[in-house]
């Protein structure tokens, strides 16, 4: 088989406003830093990098959890790695079902050959916390997991009822916190949660690659004292803890200029602040939502119960779901969401996630879909720009 080099050009995709589910856009020192010189695994530089990268992911976990580390892997990974080290056949694991993720979770109990005992809710709406208390009632489960953000429906789980039923359970809590994570406020100490885990390419606006994880002493003591082997060699945190750790013990190469990036990231976070960062987030979420309701657009999700970085909007009758998202793209650089599973055409999924999350792209957003609804001929009501106004004011 030849090859003419010459086909292949320059890569070169053009600008994009990344306003979707994720990734978000990535700031320009991020990038930078990941073009930093590629160095050895254990080149006692990149040793410190490492030590820096975990203390700033406690920062943000807020924990003081041993195990915090970056798995190398995409969010999904990071999934994987909390049920299979926690998990041994025969355990029982409560699932909480309200979207996507939550079947996720479920399908990789299945797989581990853990006793799935499932908790559906209505898509787009929160786990109702006696659902859960009534599904534990006479059991001893191993684990009771819940998807904080759900991306697929733009649902908050609120989190301290469900921590407490856990407990009071003898369970481990479990949470899905890719979304979430560097978007609002949520204390992995404070909440009682034993393991989380989340994504570098949503909040925290890192590119796709790492899944940053926490594990309790308690989820430690799990995986310490399981009867069978970690099923994956390769996410098998009772070795991986050894090269994170002191022992710096050899596991498997890591991604050095990923988690260059992610530091970067995480520096920047910790250079606003938390509180300022959580501010920022839910600020443009409600200047978001005042101008799609003023244009006549209706949310998914009830108020209380809605994500400040992912916005499900309802599309309006007659509106071509993939025509929008697509003229969006083409015309303005503006890459939305479409819905998933039982959503998929009945809504958009609009990020504000990290760097993305600016008054600028709330602004752009509205003008660039007002412009293409009506090009569609959907009749819009004025008044979008000024109801945002109100809410900057």
């Amino acid at each position: 088989m030849s090859i003419n080099a010459t086909e292949f050009t320059d890569i070169d995709p053009g600008e994009r406003i990344l306003m979707g589910p994720g990734p978000s856009n990535v700031p320009a020192r991020v990038l930078q830093a990941m073009s930093a010189p590629c160095i050895g695994h254990l080149d006692p530089y990149f040793l410190s990098i490492m030590d820096e990268t975990q203390r700033l992911l406690r920062f943000l976990f807020q924990t003081e959890n041993d195990l915090t580390i970056p798995v190398s892997g995409t969010g999904s990974s990071g999934m994987e790695t909390c049920f299979i080290n926690l998990v041994e056949p025969g355990e029982e694991v409560v699932v909480c079902i309200n979207g996507v993720f939550g079947t996720r979770m479920a399908d990789i109990v299945n797989r581990v050959g853990g006793e799935l005992i499932e908790i559906h809710g209505q898509w787009g709406r929160a786990i109702d916390p006696e659902a859960v208390r009534k599904a534990v009632k006479g059991r001893s489960p191993k684990i009771v997991a819940v998807v904080h953000a759900e991306t697929s429906t733009g649902v908050c789980q609120p989190l301290r009822d469900i921590a407490n039923i856990a407990r009071e359970a003898g369970a481990l809590f479990l949470v899905d916190m890719v979304t979430s994570l560097g978007g609002m406020e949520i204390s992995v100490d404070n909440m009682g949660i034993d393991a989380a885990y989340s994504g570098t390419q949503k909040c925290i606006s890192c590119p796709p690659g790492l899944a940053p994880i926490s594990f309790s002493s308690a989820a430690m003591k799990a995986l310490n004292t399981r009867k069978t082997p970690v099923p994956s060699w390769y996410l098998d945190m009772s070795m991986v803890k050894s090269y994170w750790g002191a022992d710096r013990k050899y596991h498997h190469t890591a991604p050095i200029n990923m988690i260059y990036a992610l530091r970067e990231a995480l520096r920047i976070i910790a250079e606003e602040g938390l509180k300022e960062r959580f501010a920022r987030h839910l600020l443009n979420h409600r200047a978001l939502v005042a101008g799609l309701e003023a244009m006549g657009l209706s949310m998914l999700v009830p108020e209380t119960e809605r994500l400040p970085m992912l916005n499900a909007v309802c599309i309006p009758e007659g509106v071509d779901d993939v025509k929008v998202r697509r003229a969006l793209l083409n015309d303005f650089g503006i890459e939305i969401g479409g819905g998933l599973g039982d959503l998929q055409g009945k809504i958009w999924r609009v990020g504000l996630m990290g760097h993305s999350s600016t008054r600028k792209n709330v602004l752009l957003f509205l003008t660039a879909l007002e412009t293409v609804l009506k090009a569609e001929g959907i009749k819009v009501s004025p008044g979008a720009l000024e109801a945002v106004s109100a809410v900057y004011s």
